[in-house]
């Protein structure tokens, strides 16, 4: 269930030994801010750490209810915990969440170690009145004077890093760990998947483990979609619709243009004409969704200031949900998912040669150095508004403006094909329009290369491996 999580698992411990080692202290406790997108098991890498920690604990998840309503979850929430002297909840009962905190730092144990867990945070900052200016006078006056580990987790990840920064009631009083989805390595290692076979599981499951640990150990794609979309209520099909409901609760045209988005559309005024809404509304509904790191704004990387941005949704996951599930939920539901696995079998190939171009980008720069090719601060793409002139990989010293390229590169992403001299003489061809430098050449291909005359080739072994800690 925790693959790849063994180094999160050992920053808590850590940070629990800490708390441990510093007991004799006036201030022995510690704070970790945990952030992440939805599903992609922040809760239980949490719940590991409680289950093997020899710790009393309190595990509270506030769910967005009145503040009338949440407290008292959370005073259950104690009451029904391993701290001692819980039962002091039951007999006295606090009015508010100052009172709730204060008395609960009454309870934790001076002689040991103890963990405070609160999750989904950004509700309590969002439904109770100065929360974080309560949360903050709690741990300067008291639960930091407790030998405890606080952790804080949240999946609205503009809100938790806002908690953190200067200016803010909570500023500087907590570690802070970003849990990403698991890793192309990390899928393939626990799927029992070939390197390029795991780029695509990852591609499907964004790395999401409640969707992985669905997925038969060594079992094809194909055969993993067909049983998924026999099934309406599996994971695969069900995380997303539930995440979107979190986060777009009112936020309409917010989803409006993010589902445009995963549909394929990438440049604003195609957006627009998709979600059918005005230009002022789509700006809104982009703000909402870049600062909620769903979408993703990219302009071209060159030496020359463009204005040409296009967007794309950030989770491969949603990004595949958005244009293979979502739109045909009814069909799947009325058992019909054959259609969908026939419609989605016919497009796969053309639809992973984009998707996958950002993966593979963010592989080779956590490859680099490598068969020559310098590391690169930046490594984006390129094009023109007409897309006349389209180029894959841009390795640069800062972006999006560069003062100098280092590298370009094109990705033929195919089963049954290798990047051929018709491929580099294509990017010899684009590089000659971009610049007069004789910038070296690599090609990233699935199949392999035949061509003769690049400077660095990388396939799914090399790409892979970047990921592997």
């Amino acid at each position: 269930m925790f693959v790849g999580r063994r180094h999160e698992l050992a920053s808590l411990d850590s940070l629990l030994t800490q708390v441990r080692k510093s007991m004799g202290d006036a201030k022995p406790g510690r704070c970790v801010l945990i952030r992440g997108r939805r599903r992609i098991g922040k809760s239980s890498l949490v719940e590991a750490l409680v289950d093997r920690a020899d710790a009393p604990a309190v595990f509270f998840t506030a769910s967005g209810a009145p503040d009338a309503v949440e407290l008292p979850a959370f005073l259950d929430a104690v009451s029904g915990s391993t701290l001692p002297e819980r039962e002091i909840f039951a007999e006295a009962t606090p009015g508010n969440w100052s009172a709730a905190l204060r008395q609960l730092a009454g309870i934790l144990p001076d002689d040991r170690p103890s963990i405070v867990v609160l999750d989904e945070v950004p509700y309590l900052v969002e439904q109770v009145e100065a929360f974080e200016g309560m949360l903050q006078r709690a741990w300067d006056r008291e639960l930091s004077r407790k030998p405890v580990l606080l952790v804080l987790i949240g999946s609205d990840l503009s809100m938790m890093e806002a908690l953190n920064t200067y200016g803010r009631p909570f500023h500087q009083r907590g570690t802070e760990m970003v849990l990403g989805p698991l890793n192309p390595a990390e899928v393939g290692e626990m799927l029992g998947l070939a390197p390029a076979e795991a780029f695509d599981a990852a591609l499907v499951t964004g790395g999401l483990p409640l969707i992985c640990a669905a997925w038969p150990r060594g079992a094809g794609l194909l055969d993993f979609l067909g049983t998924e979309l026999r099934n309406p209520v599996s994971p695969l099909l069900v995380s997303a619709e539930r995440s979107l409901a979190a986060e777009f609760p009112t936020a309409a045209q917010a989803r409006t243009v993010l589902s445009a988005i995963g549909s394929g559309e990438r440049t604003f005024t195609n957006t627009a004409r998709a979600a059918g809404i005005s230009h002022a509304t789509l700006n809104r509904a982009l703000e909402t969704l870049t600062a909620k790191r769903l979408v993703a704004a990219e302009l071209p990387l060159s030496r020359t200031p463009s204005k040409e941005r296009r967007y794309r949704v950030t989770d491969p996951y949603l990004r595949f949900w958005l244009t293979f599930v979502g739109p045909y939920l009814p069909e799947i539901e009325r058992m019909r998912g054959d259609l969908t696995l026939a419609r989605l079998r016919a497009s796969w190939t053309s639809w992973r040669g984009r998707a996958i171009e950002p993966l593979l980008r963010e592989s080779l720069a956590r490859l680099l150095p490598a068969q020559g090719i310098t590391a690169a601060a930046a490594v984006g793409a390129y094009w023109t508004r007409s897309n006349s002139i389209e180029i894959d990989v841009v390795g640069a010293d800062r972006e999006p403006v560069a003062r100098e390229l280092l590298f370009l590169g094109s990705i033929k992403w195919l089963e049954s094909s290798t990047f051929d001299d018709h491929d580099l003489l294509a990017l010899q061809r684009h590089r000659a329009a971009l610049t007069d430098d004789p910038v070296p050449l690599l090609a990233i291909s699935r199949s392999g290369v035949t061509a003769r005359g690049l400077d660095a080739a990388f396939g799914p072994d090399d790409l892979l491996a970047a990921w592997v800690r």
